[in-house]
């Protein structure tokens, strides 16, 4: 039986994925039977849905990745970031560039973007898992109806809410948020950075775009 959504997310993401619950349950499954067949996946399990263990009623800042980074040790379970002592991966490596550029704030240190979650920058992927050494290999699995649903759902929220689009896959989502102010630009990968990324002011565009609606700004800066 699976479990109530309740046990393993936050009661607000909870309520708003009720929809979904059966394809959650079943991606479940599929993880399931994956290792059953002798293959792995990423993130570790208890990682998967970690995006939504952060409060729903709090996100007022999406930034939407394609799937985990298929590297082992890499993949967190949050779009983009990775663990303290993790080497930085090429499209992070690059927002902290355009970052660094666009705010005149230091050079991170570590690739761990948990500050941003604590407010209230939903770090989602489209795809949640991927299997080890093949990027996009759990494309087209079910995990986009999830996704796309927490979308919806947000963008339904009578709340402040910007979404930061990198790259194609990401910019196709607009249309589930009719109304939500959009930064859209190429993807930070080193092979479209140079295509309109660097250069995007997307983090002093998102604040900009927070503080029309009354919201607080993010303080992006990181240790």
């Amino acid at each position: 039986m699976p479990k109530d959504l309740k046990e393993i997310m936050d009661s607000g993401w909870a309520e708003a994925l009720e929809p979904v619950a059966p394809q959650i349950a079943a991606m479940g499954d599929f993880l399931r039977q994956e290792v059953a067949e002798g293959r792995t996946y990423l993130p570790a399990g208890e990682n998967v849905l970690r995006a939504f263990k952060q409060p729903f009623e709090d996100v007022r800042v999406l930034i939407v990745g394609q799937d985990p980074y298929p590297t082992p040790g890499n993949a967190v379970g949050l779009s983009f970031s990775v663990a303290p002592d993790v080497r930085l991966p090429a499209s992070l490596r690059n927002i902290y560039k355009e970052m660094v550029d666009d705010l005149g704030v230091p050079m991170p240190s570590s690739g761990d973007l948990t500050p941003w979650t604590q407010q209230g920058v939903l770090l989602l992927n489209r795809v949640l898992s991927v299997e080890p050494g093949k990027a996009g290999s759990h494309r087209g699995k079910g995990w986009e109806a999830v996704t796309e649903q927490a979308i919806r759902a947000l963008a339904e929220r009578d709340k402040p809410l910007v979404a930061i689009l990198w790259g194609r896959d990401a910019r196709n989502l607009r249309p589930l948020m009719p109304g939500v102010p959009c930064v859209e630009s190429a993807h930070p990968s080193p092979l479209s950075a140079k295509n309109g990324f660097f250069g995007s002011k997307p983090f002093s565009r998102a604040n900009e775009m927070l503080k029309e609606q009354n919201s607080e700004l993010v303080n992006w800066e990181l240790p």
